[in-house]
């Protein structure tokens, strides 16, 4: 099975424009994210999703310089930028990793692909997600490349096209869902926050880097993070009144299979 990873990266932001490339340890934080997602034994290949947009011609000269594969697409229907990018490197799975999680462990990247892999027959969609256990910012999500393609077809709402996803995971009545959870049995999804969506995510994971990363060592782990987060508990306060806050609170009267509870308000928004 051919498994492409897409990553979609843009430079527009509301809440914090040009994150993707922001500096941490002298490099742009998406060619720090790309980095850890090539160490990631379950790829065949990395592309990042970017828009036609004259403003992310950074992101393409960026990939460029790394020699990674990216294609140009729809600025908000996301949905169909994944398709675009998994026909043309002919995806028979394909990966959605955000590129606001610049923390991503390979290590749960490829458990997640391994568990869809072995499952295929089984499950159309498995991710660690549904429900999440995982500290936020470890998002992996895998499907066949037939059933991102009968989501392009099938969904209709703008929360559908722009999140990629929601029609498959949130209709279980029509595609087989799988999810892989934490082995530790714990729940950190609401309490630790690796994503970044405001300045305070970038001191947090400028933090973490800092303390963690040696150029040319295998990545980090989440469980150094994690132990790292025990010690310092300057840096988990960084962010920590953000822990919680995600894009499902925009769109709660719309989805059917997300709890309030699953996502806070953040008050600043």
């Amino acid at each position: 099975m051919r498994v492409v990873a897409v990553v979609q990266a843009r430079m527009g932001s509301s809440r914090f424009p040009n994150k993707v490339l922001k500096p941490v340890c002298g490099k742009p934080l998406l060619a720090l994210m790309l980095e850890r997602l090539q160490c990631a034994g379950t790829l065949d290949q990395i592309v990042v999703a970017t828009t036609y947009e004259a403003k992310d011609e950074p992101i393409r000269e960026l990939c460029a310089q790394l020699k990674v594969a990216c294609i140009s697409g729809h600025p908000t229907d996301l949905l169909a930028r994944h398709v675009q990018a998994g026909r043309s490197f002919e995806a028979e799975a394909v990966v959605k990793i955000p590129s606001d999680c610049p923390l991503i462990d390979p290590r749960i990247v490829d458990k997640v692909i391994a568990f869809f892999v072995e499952n295929h027959k089984r499950f159309d969609f498995v991710s660690n997600l549904h429900p999440p256990t995982y500290p936020d910012g470890n998002d992996v999500e895998v499907m066949a490349m037939a059933t991102l393609e009968r989501a392009a077809t099938s969904a209709s709402q703008p929360h559908e096209r722009e999140h990629t996803t929601p029609y498959l995971w949130d209709h279980p009545e029509k595609f087989r869902i799988g999810n892989v959870t934490w082995e530790t049995g714990l729940d950190f999804s609401m309490s630790h926050r690796f994503t970044i969506d405001y300045p305070e995510d970038y001191e947090f994971v400028k933090a973490i880097y800092e303390s963690l990363y040696e150029p040319g060592k295998p990545p980090f782990s989440l469980a150094e993070i994690l132990l790292l987060l025990q010690r310092r508990l300057d840096i988990f306060n960084i962010n920590a009144h953000l822990a919680g806050v995600n894009w499902y609170r925009n769109h709660l009267s719309k989805l059917r299979t997300i709890r309030r509870d699953q996502t806070l308000v953040f008050e600043d928004d």
